[in-house]
């Protein structure tokens, strides 16, 4: 399993990179094994503010439909395009081209709640 080390991890099997004053989101390798193959990214909440720990969409895989949590305050500026017609792609690369969304950081300190490689491995057991 990968666990890089320039994001942030949240319990609830998100993860977080930051570039400036903007952060990308997805789901972790891990839950994207556990979860299996991805069928369907299903987000509503373009150019909405979105409270941590709200959900920000759904994702679908062949056996469930699991909520994706929102890791941090912030308000969603794009929703991945690539992953409408290839969601296959968040099972093939969860951290590069199968990012969900791009937010604001509205709450900096947000991101100090956030676990990183080493803490978010041993939640998993890996």
């Amino acid at each position: 399993m990968n666990f890089p080390d320039n994001v942030k991890y949240t319990k609830d099997h998100e993860w977080v990179k930051v570039e400036g004053n903007t952060a990308y989101i997805g789901i972790t390798d891990f839950a994207q094994k556990e979860l299996g193959d991805i069928v369907y990214v299903d987000i509503t909440t373009l150019n909405e503010t979105v409270a941590k720990e709200s959900v920000f969409g759904t994702v679908e895989a062949v056996k469930t439909v699991s909520d994706l949590f929102m890791p941090i305050t912030g308000k969603v500026l794009e929703i991945n395009k690539k992953i409408d017609a290839n969601p296959e792609l968040v099972n093939n690369d969860p951290y590069g081209d199968g990012w969900m969304i791009k937010c604001s950081i509205d709450k900096a300190e947000d991101l100090n709640q956030l676990l990183n490689s080493t803490e978010y491995k041993k939640i998993v057991g890996a």
